[in-house]
């Protein structure tokens, strides 16, 4: 899953901000050059390499990498990948909120179906009805088990692009309707993430994107989350206890399109870009 990506005509065109100061966000990059795989903090087109945890105790090495040099990774090593249903009023049928909905519905993502930004979602020869979902999504930054609201945010290290692609005729056909949704939303290559985790800024005061083929087919704010991020990691960490790196997709915005082999896709949270082929 963990394959190289074609950098020079893209990253550094229009992925990466400068992080010049510690007052700013930062963008944490996991890459690989050569035979290393690190973690990174990004800086105009440069990668700075650290050394220890991200999800701990982390220094700056000194080595400098050309973005154009690496190879971008999935942003993180998580142990569950959660999503959130029906978490905009935008993507539920009148827009209002029903009783379900009131609490946050999470459901599990197979660790197989995430994938990089450059690669490819792949769609099964057997499936018909393959959708974008444009999200954000939730990094978890330390161990986190029966947390309060007011607390939530320091358990999370940022934030990062992800790409909840669903079957729908697995998900909801009359005929074939699966009674989970392991392979709807959770077969390979059905949940890209990246290219880096942001963190330092309002994770409710950021624009969601998706544009097809050039085209933006979503928009909306992530204020408008029906279940924002520290109610959200809050609410799950009574049930269930998340693990630094763990992913949260945080559901998607208005109404989603078929994606087919040939397309390309791209979910954009302010100026970050994951971008992926269809094949």
């Amino acid at each position: 899953m963990l394959q190289a990506v074609s950098v020079a005509a893209t990253l550094v065109g229009c992925l990466f901000v400068s992080v010049s100061s510690a007052a700013e966000p930062t963008r944490f990059l996991r890459f690989q050059k050569g035979e290393t795989i690190a973690y990174g903090v990004i800086d105009g087109e440069d990668v700075h390499q650290l050394d220890g945890d991200l999800f701990g105790e982390w220094s700056r090495t000194g080595t400098t990498h050309a973005l154009s040099d690496v190879k971008v990774l999935i942003p993180c090593q998580p142990t569950q990948v959660f999503a959130l249903a029906g978490n905009y009023r935008s993507h539920l049928s009148d827009g209002t909120i029903p009783p379900k909905f009131r609490i946050p519905q999470p459901f599990t993502k197979n660790l197989s179906c995430l994938t990089s930004h450059g690669e490819p979602i792949v769609i099964p020869e057997d499936a018909t009805v393959v959708h974008y979902e444009a999200e954000m999504v939730i990094v978890i930054g330390k161990k986190c088990s029966k947390v309060s609201r007011d607390d939530a945010l320091d358990y999370v290290l940022g934030v990062t692009c992800g790409n909840d692609v669903s079957e729908r005729v697995w998900q909801n056909g009359e005929n074939v309707k699966d009674v989970q949704w392991w392979r709807a939303k959770g077969a390979d290559t059905f949940g890209p993430v990246g290219p880096y985790i942001l963190s330092g800024v309002d994770y409710s005061q950021l624009t969601l994107r998706l544009v097809l083929n050039g085209e933006t087919r979503q928009e909306e704010k992530t204020d408008h989350l029906i279940h924002d991020v520290p109610g959200t990691v809050s609410f799950m960490s009574r049930y269930v206890t998340l693990q630094p790196g763990d992913l949260i997709f945080t559901g998607t915005p208005g109404k989603t399109k078929v994606i087919k082999a040939g397309d390309t896709v791209e979910v954009h949270l302010d100026d970050m870009v994951l971008r992926n082929p269809v094949k």
